[in-house]
């Protein structure tokens, strides 16, 4: 649990000293964080709310630093964590596990893997769709998955060969739902998205 712990705590800290709710007085972010606040918990609780063969969960981590930014997607996370921890009745270490490997993790990649993808390969509305919000959730999330499993934290009764292949296939759907939610915010509501800017990716 130590360097769950540490993880956490590390990206808490990181993530409070940029005072990301500034951004919630210049930008109509709160639409998305209630959202996130409201939905996300239930999809991080339903595998202990219900029985289920492969405890399999949606993260949905890279989805929230697209839309609110990594400083303010790691707070938002954790209040996500707190909830679903409420809500199923889940042990601390139990919960904290999940707040890394689930929402910490992910989203951290995502914001490396963003930067990355905008520095390398450029500024255009397809790289963000396809490479930031699509393959890059598909790629985040299955390292952060398999990360968690050589932590430690795998499926319980399941060979670990067949569990990352569980983990491979979960990611892209975290990667699809990502990818939609991005495109149709990009063409409706991009004042939702923290990450993006008409500026930037839409310049003639």
């Amino acid at each position: 649990m130590m360097l769950e712990v540490l993880l956490v705590a590390l990206a808490l800290v990181t993530a409070l000293l940029a005072q990301p709710w500034r951004m919630l007085r210049r930008t109509p972010l709160i639409t998305p964080l209630l959202a996130i606040l409201v939905i996300l918990p239930w999809l991080w609780a339903l595998p202990r709310l219900h029985a289920m063969p492969l405890q399999l969960q949606w993260s949905g981590a890279c989805l929230a630093v697209l839309l609110l930014g990594w400083p303010l997607a790691i707070p938002a996370l954790t209040l996500v964590a707190l909830i679903a921890a409420l809500l199923a009745q889940t042990p601390m270490d139990t919960m904290v596990a999940q707040l890394a490997w689930q929402g910490v993790v992910p989203a951290t990649l995502a914001l490396v893997l963003g930067a990355l993808v905008r520095r390398w390969v450029g500024t255009h509305p397809f790289v963000y769709l396809l490479g930031r919000a699509f393959l890059g959730t598909a790629a985040c999330a299955f390292a952060a998955a398999t990360l968690s499993q050589l932590a430690g934290h795998g499926l319980r009764g399941i060979d670990p060969g067949l569990a990352l292949v569980a983990r491979w296939l979960m990611s892209w759907g975290d990667a699809f739902v990502t990818g939609l939610v991005a495109a149709v915010f990009v063409a409706f509501r991009p004042q939702w998205l923290a990450t993006w800017s008409d500026g930037l990716y839409l310049r003639r």
